[in-house]
Parts: structure tokens; sequence; C-alpha cells
């Protein structure tokens, strides 16, 4: 009987073995995961699971009996310690696992401070998992101060909740404005006011030097202009890692993140991987994509091709970040990107931008407007590209551009 073993149990790794089942595959399927409950939601975790407005079992990805329901081996709070690829087995806190398909599903780590700036005083978060948020919640209280490093989504996200419930936020972002990485100068200004307009105190430019303490827990920080600030507790958003530590040592091929083939399959060809950890091609680069879509979808194709489909992945990449009551929808990806046209909206909250190579649509930001969203995922999905003059007209039907 074949055996398929999943590492890792979060987004991707729950999609995988749903898709097995769902698929017909009659063999042994384990899904190992670290953590002690089952796979859940990770976005919710910034913002409604913070805010209290979302409890744990809403988390939940699936019914924690579904995984028994459908004969699958559900291994929490274990931990793999190695990939044997020849013996074809993974050692974990157990025992040995043997299998004849392994996926890694392992995600990503996000980047610490250093012990040597202060990065391990108490009071000092990041915000990645379970865990994390249960230790931080008690920290937003109203009248606390915090420090939020890192003005990307993440950071902003953070620095969202920590205002709504009353905290004195003070968020510092090292590049030249916050979203440089991601946005374009736009979408940054608009978010820029957003949090401004609500007491947060957004400085670019400036970074952190090191934070201090008292009794080991963190009670100010010095930034790189100079200043100190007293704070009760620090965020840390400043990016994340694929968590490859256990392919490489197994001697998969690495390329910032596992490389992977267009039907999800490393170097290995008994080794498949997916979601944030994945290293995959792209338009004729190498990209991994940080999103809950690309981990589902991905992973289903990984599950359809360990039974022999043979599908080429093709990712349709969205995003969304929520922020206060602002939502932001992206689809495409700007990579490359020459020109941004703004579409003019009847709602003065809500804006879209547009993201051009010449005359190709690459992607859309869309703030507060679902209408220019959907219509600019599909145009982008179809490989439709407006006139940038028609985008920018209000008089502009956006649906009827679907059907030209």
């Amino acid at each position: 009987m074949t055996k398929v073993v999943v590492i890792g149990a979060g987004q991707a790794g729950s999609a995988v073995v749903a898709k097995l089942r769902n698929s017909g595959f009659d063999g042994d399927v384990t899904l190992i995961g670290a953590e002690t409950v089952p796979p859940y939601q990770r976005p919710p975790l910034s913002k409604k699971y913070m805010l209290g407005d979302m409890d744990l079992e809403r988390l939940y990805l699936r019914p924690a009996n579904f995984y028994s329901d459908n004969k699958i081996d559900l291994q929490l709070g274990t931990r793999v310690h190695a990939i044997d690829a020849t013996a074809k087995t993974v050692t974990t806190d157990a025992g040995t696992v043997p299998y004849d398909h392994l996926v890694l599903t392992t995600g990503s780590w996000p980047r610490r401070l250093p012990a040597k700036i202060g990065g391990d005083l108490a009071g000092v978060y990041c915000m990645r998992d379970l865990k994390d948020a249960d230790a931080m919640a008690p920290e937003f209280k109203e009248g606390a101060r915090t420090l939020i490093i890192g003005g990307g989504y993440i950071g902003l996200e953070a620095a969202a909740v920590a205002a709504s419930k009353g905290v004195q936020v003070t968020l510092v972002e090292m590049a030249e404005r916050i979203l440089q990485r991601v946005a374009a100068p736009q979408t940054s200004d608009y978010f820029r006011a957003a949090h401004k307009s609500r007491g947060v105190d957004l400085r670019e430019g400036v970074g952190l030097d090191h934070l201090g303490g008292e009794n080991g827990r963190v009670t100010h920080a010095v930034l790189t202009d100079g200043s100190r600030i007293d704070i009760d507790f620090a965020i840390v958003g400043v990016g994340i890692m694929p968590a490859s530590e256990l392919a490489d040592a197994a001697g998969v091929v690495l390329d910032n993140g596992i490389k992977v083939n267009e039907f999800g399959q490393t170097s290995d060809p008994s080794i498949w991987s997916a979601g944030d950890c994945a290293s995959l091609p792209y338009k004729g680069n190498r990209i991994r994509l940080e999103s809950v879509q690309n981990a589902i979808d991905q992973a289903e194709v990984v599950a359809q091709n360990i039974m022999g489909a043979g599908i080429a992945y093709v990712p349709m990449p969205w995003f969304w970040s929520d922020q206060y009551d602002i939502k932001l929808q992206i689809a495409g990806l700007n990579i490359g990107y020459t020109d941004v046209y703004e579409r003019p909206s009847e709602s003065v909250d809500a804006k879209s931008f547009w993201y051009y190579q010449g005359d190709t649509l690459l992607a859309v930001d869309a703030i507060n407007d679902s209408r220019a969203y959907m219509v600019g995922k599909r145009l982008i999905e179809n490989g439709k590209s407006p006139v940038p003059s028609v985008i920018c007209d209000p008089e502009t039907d956006l649906k009827a551009l679907l059907k030209a």
C-alpha cells in the first residue's frame, strides 16, 4: 500500500491530505505537525483573533474529527528530526515513519532580532503562529506603549490591531516608505494616511538600533536616528524565511526555498513541496508565493500529481490585508511594473491602483473596492490588458471589459 507522509500541518499540509482523500486515494496518509492543535488559519491571528472577534475553534481549517473520519494519521505535537531520502524514512519524536511519497509543507520562520540588540528580551514578539498570538494578547492594554519594527503588511496589521485596542503605537520602517518592497507609492500613501489618522506614530527611513531593558524585559528602544522611545513591548515584523532546513539536510536542492518543478516535485522525485517553503517556476523566473491561496492551490496540485495526474501548477496570485475597516485585495504580481494608474471611485474610502508593464496589466491593488479586484483578477487570469485610459475613465463599466 502506498504511503504518503506530509510534514507541516498548516494550510498547505491540510490541503494535501484532504485532496488526496477527496480524490479517492486509498493508501496510508500521515500528517505531522509540531503544534498541538489541528491545522488552523494563520491570517486571522494578526487580525480577528487578536481583536477577540474569532475564537480558537473557528480558526480550525476543518473539524478535528475530519482527520480520523478520513483515516488520516494526524500526529500533533510531533517534531521531525531528519529525513533519510535513501531509506525513505522520517525520524520523529515518536520514532521512524516510512514513506513512498514525502510532501514538505514546512512553511516559514519569522525573522527575529539578534540577541545582541535585545531580541531575546521578554516583551519582544513575532507574529507567526497561535503560540505567538496567545503570548502577545495580554500586552494589548489601553494606554500601553509598543514599538512595531517593520512597515510591511505584518507590521501594519499589528499596528492596526494595537491602535484599535488603545495601545500607543510607534512603527518604524528602515526603507524610504512603508510597503516599499511590495506596493507602489500610491498604496503606501493611502495606508500611511490611514494609520496616522488613527494616532500611529509612523516613522519612515528610520530603523531600530537596539532594544534596552531592565531585569530581562524590554523597556525602551533606541532608533537609528538616535532617538529613544520608552515602550512596554515590541513586535518584530521584518519578513520571513522559508523553513527548508530538513530538506537541505536531506540533500534536496534549495533555491530561496525548496526548489520544485512545475509539478511540485523537488530534486528527489519521491519528495514534493508546497506553500511558503517552496520555490516555484513563474514566467521564466523563480519565486516563492507567501499566500493562503497559493498554499491551497499548489498543495492540491501536488496531491493530484502524487496520484499520477501530471498537472502543471500555474499560480494565479492574489492576496489580501485587513487594517482597521480597510480591506486591501491584491490580484496578480506587480514585479517589473513600469506605470501605475489610479481608477476613480464613487467612495472617498475606495481606490484601486492598476500596475502595468508597458501595455501589459500585471496587478491591481483594490482598496475597499471588491468590484475592481474581481474584474482585475479575471482580466489578469485571462491575459487581457485594457488600455490604461479606459481603466482611468470613471464612466467605464469595469464588468464590460471582461466581455471585450
